[in-house]
């Protein structure tokens, strides 16, 4: 097939896609232990440092570090709140080595996290933990680590490309290795492909095809949909988590959806039903404190209850801790807040579940390496860590641990590899003809189209699913897909061309959408963030499995493999036998 369209060629070495948590240390660990003479280059879609996620992380970073905390009980909490679905030797990994990447941002990086009068670190309390040690930066805690990481990697001698779009995957003729990926320079909106030994994909997850959400509006699955067209085999998809403190601030304002942290809830935070009642504990004896799939789930219930049109979700109250306390202790929770109206430290300000974090991603084994020579994954792109549901404090962990470790991976891998990779001109073709398919369109409006999905995810795919909501999801879905693939985009001018961006945007969310609700309809029990209603059992955790999809041509299928209880089994614990069960006074 003959390429339609100009396209600049770059080589380099080792290419990093993403430059939040995880690509950049990735990009340092890869820098710090490759071969001298290796070419490191970092793409983004924004700019380094000033997009992502992981610079909106708000409440911390867990690490077993406080007194009487240890990683085998990190370790358990992780297993446990992941509902026995974690990869267990990923899992330990992340335990582990988070111990050893807080001090290397602290020592190395140069991240200043709170302390105690003492000088040990202070650690918050978190739900669904037996040891309070989710250490942070006040209640921002992903900018002070974006930005000491930022520093870092512009200091050195790694080549940057901001403002460049991934589209595709690029494998090798045979396909037995990854060439290289294809990209837009969205500065001018000419195609880039870009040659490497190594790729590592660390672009994020982003549920942003739901109506309530937490990322930025860019966050749209694209790694997954890639990896998924590549066909990659994608694990535990139906596994969204929502997390049950979103702002509700309008829907004239992109403020709506954002995060309230955790520690709000771990402080001792009260969650109101429009009729005052504290109602947590009528779903869990730990209250607030319960898990996050737990609270979205009471919170969701009491919405559905109330048939009051002024009030759509629930009130979270603080004031009872003390309004001056709770504005020393969650400044930039308190800020926010009052930036839409609303007085966090002294009144009532109403929340709603908001889709937060993907616990799906690819099937990568604990070294980061995916199922084609060549491609490495971490942070919120790779499954498997979390199993069924993540706890707070663990995203921020993970990105940070696996990004270096796929730094070193690769940095190792490259030594006993020979020449760059030609890629498969014919997919290289497609993947163009794809990304241009919709300037043969007359221009429509996608935002509707993309408001339309939110709508459908939030309704028939969202905190509480059935099979009717699903089926009815799929067939809703299928309408959605068509309308975009009937809208056009203006090409009259390609560069910084948003509503083109907006358009791949949906297309991204409407693949994944697909898997996710394929997956969820093929999970007939409910364990962690998948909820079904028809289903409320959790299954037998002695033969727990996860979900693997895959895609072969335009159908997604959905498979079954069971879980490897490689370290400890449901029902036992490593933790020794004089442990107590929780370090949390009052849990």
């Amino acid at each position: 097939m003959p390429l339609k369209a100009d396209i600049d060629r770059h080589d380099t070495d080792i290419l990093i896609l993403g430059t939040g948590g995880a690509g950049l240390f990735a990009a340092l660990h890869a820098q710090q232990n490759a071969p001298e003479g290796t070419r490191i280059t970092v793409a983004v879609k924004g700019l380094v440092g000033k997009c992502g996620c992981t610079r909106m992380v708000q409440g911390g970073y867990n690490v077993a570090l406080g007194k009487g905390d240890s990683v085998e009980r990190h370790f358990m909490d992780t297993v446990v709140g992941g509902k026995w679905l974690p990869n267990q030797d990923m899992a330990w990994k992340l335990c582990k080595l988070a111990v050893e990447r807080v001090r290397e941002l602290e020592n190395e990086i140069g991240c200043f996290f709170d302390r105690e009068p003492d000088g040990s670190l202070h650690h918050k309390a978190f739900a669904g933990q037996t040891a309070d040690r989710t250490v942070h930066k006040g209640d921002l805690t992903g900018i002070e680590i974006i930005n000491r990481l930022m520093e870092q990697v512009l200091s050195r001698p790694i080549e940057r490309l901001e403002e460049h779009r991934a589209i595709g995957l690029v494998p090798t003729r045979d396909g037995s290795a990854l060439a290289g990926v294809l990209f837009i320079d969205m500065r001018t909106g000419r195609f880039r492909f870009v040659r490497a030994k190594t790729v590592m994909m660390g672009t994020g997850g982003g549920p942003t095809m739901y109506k309530y959400h937490t990322p930025s509006g860019d966050k749209t699955m694209d790694g997954l949909a890639m990896a998924l067209r590549l066909g990659l085999p994608l694990r535990d998809m139906e596994m969204v988590q929502f997390h049950p403190t979103g702002l509700l601030a309008g829907d004239h304002t992109r403020m709506t959806g954002t995060v309230l942290e955790e520690g709000l809830r771990g402080a001792g935070g009260e969650l109101l039903n429009a009729h005052g009642h504290r109602f947590m504990f009528d779903y869990d004896q730990r209250g607030e404190r319960a898990t996050r799939d737990v609270v979205s789930r009471g919170i969701y219930s009491e919405m559905r209850k109330n048939n009051n049109p002024e009030q759509v979700g629930v009130y979270i109250s603080m004031k009872h801790l003390g309004p001056d306390n709770v504005r020393k202790k969650f400044t930039g929770m308190v800020k926010r807040c009052a930036d839409c109206g609303f007085d966090l430290a002294g009144g009532l300000v109403e929340v709603v579940p908001t889709a937060h974090y993907f616990m799906g991603g690819v099937v990568v084994d604990p070294d980061t390496r995916a199922g084609i020579e060549g491609l490495y994954v971490a942070g919120e792109d790779a499954g498997g860590a979390h199993g069924s549901n993540r706890l707070g404090g663990n995203g921020v962990a993970n990105s940070t641990v696996f990004g270096g470790v796929a730094g070193e991976t690769m940095a190792a891998d490259i030594r006993t590899m020979g020449s760059l990779r030609d890629p498969d001109e014919d997919v290289l073709a497609a993947e163009i003809e794809r990304a241009r398919r919709p300037f043969a369109r007359k221009p429509g409006n996608v935002h509707e189209i993309r408001k339309q999905l939110q709508e459908m995810m939030w309704d028939d795919v969202g905190v509480i699913r059935t099979e009717h909501g699903l089926k009815r999801g799929l067939q809703r879905l299928g309408d959605i897909h068509g309308a975009l693939l009937d809208t056009g985009v203006d090409a009259s001018n390609l560069a910084f061309n948003l509503t083109w961006h907006d358009w791949l945007n949906v297309a991204s969310l409407t693949e994944i959408s697909e898997v996710i609700t394929k997956a969820a309809l093929s999970r007939e029990n409910s364990r962690g963030a998948h909820f079904r209603e028809d289903f409320p059992d959790s299954g037998d955790m002695d033969t727990s499995y996860f979900t693997v999809a895959r895609k072969n041509g335009d159908t997604v299928s959905v498979e079954r493999e069971n879980v490897r209880f490689t370290i400890v089994r449901p029902g036992e614990t490593i933790l020794p036998e004089d442990e107590p069960e929780t370090l949390v006074a009052q849990a």
